[in-house]
């Protein structure tokens, strides 16, 4: 699955800061909606609702915070690299410093979950994780993740 139309290259952030896992759900609220027009409320009382069933931290200093939007007719996403790990409450207990903010429509749970799987795939291939924790720049770290060349 080509990922490229879901997060775009101006959708991706390095070096955010935040104190806590909620405070980091605020600020990925806000960006989402600026990046993608949608009210910035709706999408973080949508992000807390997910969060509060169980933790988006899928381990490795990964997090997927994800949510069904109303109005959304597409899966869009951001992806955010923090300056310093965000506690996430991660299965593994290791910090988030990789963020992919996933938002689809209500009634598009599967096409989420097919992009889910087609950025867990992109992960684990070998290389790609350090080298996007590596990346100097937003520009870099898209280049990175959408990269056939490594792995």
């Amino acid at each position: 699955m080509d990922l490229s139309p879901i997060i775009l290259p101006e959708h991706v952030f390095v070096g955010l800061s935040a104190p806590s896992k909620w405070r980091a759900l605020q600020i990925l609220s806000s960006k989402a909606a600026h990046c993608l027009g949608l009210d910035e409320g709706a999408v973080l009382r949508a992000l807390e609702a997910r969060e509060k069933l169980g933790t988006t931290g899928i381990g490795n200093g990964i997090a997927v915070p994800h949510a069904a939007i109303g109005g959304m007719t597409r899966p869009r996403g951001l992806m955010v690299r923090f300056g310093h790990p965000v506690d996430f409450e991660a299965i593994d207990d290791v910090p988030t410093d990789l963020a992919f903010v996933l938002l689809f429509a209500e009634n598009g749970r599967s096409e989420y979950l097919n992009v889910l799987s087609a950025i867990a795939r992109r992960l684990r291939t070998e290389g790609v994780l350090t080298a996007m924790r590596q990346a100097k720049n937003a520009g870099e770290l898209y280049s990175v993740f959408t990269s056939d060349s490594i792995g």
